[in-house]
């Protein structure tokens, strides 16, 4: 199904509600303004395969503009709202956009990309207008909200966050079928989470990023109503949990930190019962705090380990975990390979590179020595990190390669020297990366977010090395600790090492991007 079909069946039903204003978009409202988006675009010139852009936050309007996409057969591309104009520009360009929408909210932004688009054949903006833009209300408004004459299923072209450097496009081909047709995502949250029509979604992520937005696409294909969080506070998800009944959700790693992080009578007082599925991925989820979200929610927490590469998909339950802690599950539909430095399949328990066999075909957009550098010469596909198969076939994510520290010729992965730290009950959030040692080459330095600013300092720093050698062999501490009251972290959950490492490599040489 899609906005036309339910709008015929459920037109005054809620398919989304902001959580902050309590603005109600329903299905009706949706396929009229999607319909009415999508003959914009067609009158401008845009023919299946062709490619928009939109920056935007967390907006009633998002989704309208996702899905006049959807229905149009274009490539659409969602980008982050925290991007810098040059960083914006650059995706853009990359991408050979020949539209961008954006909003009042960030106008300085679209006043930055002032002349520095020149393939975009159309510039608008939501709720206000700057000069070089036009208003999308008054646009769209003088648009029928008939459906194309033909409609086709489109596609997301998301870019990776840029971690390690520039982002990459990840275009895979258009499928031709006609709209309506039922992506794979479909048939995974209603065979394997159970979403159904009477489906109510929390969705408390930035929209721009790959699992929200393909996630809260396919439960109003089933008709499911999405509650939108502006941003994510813990304790208003909490309450919006118990308010609107929710039934599935979707986190990261570090929202589930923040929220155990609350005293216990404040995360402890709203009715969480209605909630079957609570879906959590993006990151691995250091197993102490993965234990007590399922001793306090109850086993129907379920991770996956993914990417918007869409190669490969590894699944595990609670059930599943707790009888394999640390695991991120087995695939339905790939076949994970563990590979060595050359090439070489790797035996059960020996960590090495992720690779996935499957039929998924994808490219990084403008990018083919991108794309040959994710391919093994098996034909095999990667998203670059590092972990280890059981013998039962379980897999276990060990890091990203990119942030292997390599000391002394030892190679460190700095996620389980993360994964204790983040437990310590004056911890925030963590970041261990490797800094600049004139006898080892590189060292383990943590960047802490402490709970609070005014315990930073010596006595703090050495309570949390002696924390990590209780359970951690030496070379795996941080010889150091600096205190920072907030990390460069993405709010889909990851995080920006590579801006960290600056500080530290400036004036120095690396092999580690």
């Amino acid at each position: 199904m899609y906005p036309g079909s339910l709008a015929q069946k459920l037109p005054d039903k809620p398919a989304y509600i902001m959580a902050a204003s309590g603005e109600v978009v329903t299905y009706g409202q949706l396929n009229d303004a999607s319909n009415r988006a999508a003959q914009l675009f067609w009158s401008l010139g845009l023919r299946p395969g062709d490619h928009i852009a939109f920056c935007i936050e967390n907006h009633p309007r998002f989704f309208e503009i996702c899905w006049a996409a959807q229905r149009s057969g274009l490539y659409f591309t969602a980008i982050s709202s925290r991007l810098t104009p040059t960083e914006t520009e650059y995706i853009i360009n990359d991408s050979e956009a020949k539209l961008l929408v954006t909003s009042a909210a960030k106008a300085d932004l679209a006043q930055g990309l002032t002349g520095k688009c020149p393939g975009l054949k159309a510039k608008f903006m939501i709720d206000s207008v700057i000069e070089g833009y036009d208003s999308w209300e008054d646009a769209t408004g003088s648009q029928p909200a008939q459906a194309l004459a033909q409609e086709l299923e489109g596609a997301q072209m998301l870019y990776s966050s840029g971690t390690t450097g520039r982002p990459k496009g990840v275009k895979h081909p258009l499928s031709t079928q006609p709209i309506g047709t039922p992506p794979p995502l479909l048939a995974l949250i209603t065979a394997m989470y159970g979403a159904v029509e009477d489906s109510v979604y929390l969705s408390p992520a930035p929209l721009y990023h790959a699992a929200p937005l393909a996630y809260n696409m396919a439960f109003q294909r089933v008709g499911a109503t999405c509650i939108i969080m502006e941003s994510f506070d813990p304790i208003e998800a909490l309450r919006l949990v118990e308010a609107h009944r929710i039934t599935h959700s979707q986190w990261v790693p570090t929202m589930f930190v923040r929220m155990l992080k609350l005293p216990e009578e404040l995360r402890t007082q709203y009715d969480l019962s209605s909630m079957e599925v609570a879906i959590h991925a993006a990151a691995p989820c250091p197993i102490p705090i993965k234990e007590t979200m399922i001793d306090w929610w109850g086993q129907i927490i379920h991770e996956y380990y993914a990417g918007t590469e869409g190669n490969g998909f590894v699944m595990i339950n609670s059930e599943e975990w707790l009888a394999h802690k640390g695991s991120v599950g087995r695939s339905p539909n790939a076949v994970v390979h563990i590979l060595g430095d050359a090439g070489e399949p790797l035996p059960h328990g020996e960590i090495g590179t992720i690779y996935f066999e499957s039929d998924t075909k994808f490219e990084y957009h403008n990018a083919p020595e991108k794309t040959a550098g994710a391919r093994s010469s098996q034909g095999f596909t990667t998203l670059g990190d590092v972990g280890y198969l059981d013998e039962e076939g379980w897999l276990y994510l060990t890091d990203r390669k990119a942030h292997m520290i390599i000391s002394g010729g030892v190679n460190i992965y700095p996620q389980e020297t993360e994964n204790r730290l983040i437990t310590h009950p004056k911890v925030q959030d963590v970041a261990v990366i490797g800094v600049p040692n004139e006898d080892f080459g590189e060292e383990v330095k943590a960047v802490v977010q402490p709970l609070d600013m005014a315990d930073a300092g010596p006595a703090l720093a050495q309570e949390l090395m002696d924390y990590c050698r209780e359970e951690l062999a030496g070379i795996k501490c941080p010889r150091s600790i600096d205190f920072d009251p907030e990390l460069p972290r993405h709010p889909t959950g990851k995080l920006y090492k590579r801006l960290l490492k600056d500080r530290y490599w400036e004036g120095h040489s690396s092999r580690i991007v």
